[in-house]
């Protein structure tokens, strides 16, 4: 399978009152032309607000379909343009929810790994809002579609462009999903099992499905459900 990327899109971190807590984000992205430059930790030119839940190797690059913004762009009755969302490449002609955890994408000269996947937050919801937008609901919204984005590591720094090709080079010998491991860790917990074998995943997702394995290994040992011990993220 092949596609290309119609955007590159970074952003600066500035403080802003509508991002909460956190007080501080770079969610705003706007697309850039020629090449860039592409390291263990992302884009150069694009930084890292919330170092606390963003960012990382295993959150290194983030890419979102130009399908999936259309699909929003009809649900919210305004043209999405690329970036807006947060995402680091825009990409269109692969459908990146179907990736499969752990497979490769060879971009320019840059090889990324499809590791994580973006879980919505507050600051988020906030920023289509203040962009306006309909944020009504936005979290709930959001993981009901089941069209997260994939979260990638680099595994071979290089530089990559808009027009690129995306060639997936390897994929693994299993089924999840980025829409699979969204839902196990936001709307279905009962697939989190799914998610305690993969090694190549973000060590984070791999503790919360060992924790409900665990919870679930428990609760049956003494006759009960149990499975509310495990939080769902994105505070649905």
């Amino acid at each position: 399978m092949s596609g290309r990327v119609a955007s590159v899109n970074v952003g600066l971190a500035r403080d802003e009152a509508w991002a909460g807590y956190v007080r501080r984000t770079a969610i705003d992205k706007h697309p850039v032309d020629g090449p860039v430059r592409v390291g263990e930790l992302g884009l150069n030119g694009d930084e890292i607000a919330d170092t606390k839940h963003h960012g990382g190797t295993y959150q290194a690059v983030y890419a979102f379909a130009r399908e999936d913004l259309d699909h929003w762009a009809g649900q919210l009755g305004r043209p999405i343009p690329p970036g807006l969302f947060g995402e680091n490449l825009t990409t269109v002609g692969i459908d990146v929810n179907e990736a499969l955890m752990g497979e490769r994408w060879r971009i320019g000269t840059v090889l990324l790994e499809v590791v994580s996947v973006r879980t919505p937050c507050s600051v988020f919801k906030n920023w289509l809002g203040v962009s306006g937008y309909d944020d009504a609901r936005w979290v709930r919204r959001f993981a009901a579609a089941g069209r997260p984005g994939p979260y990638l590591r680099v595994l071979e720094s290089g530089t990559l462009a808009a027009g690129d090709a995306l060639v997936v080079e390897h994929r693994p010998d299993h089924d999840v999903t980025v829409s699979t491991m969204f839902r196990a860790l936001t709307t279905e917990r009962s697939l989190l099992p799914r998610l305690a074998g993969l090694d190549r995943i973000d060590p984070q997702a791999r503790r919360e499905a060992a924790a409900y394995v665990s919870a679930c290994e428990r609760a049956a040992s003494a006759g009960q459900p149990g499975l509310d011990s495990v939080p769902v993220r994105g505070h649905l």
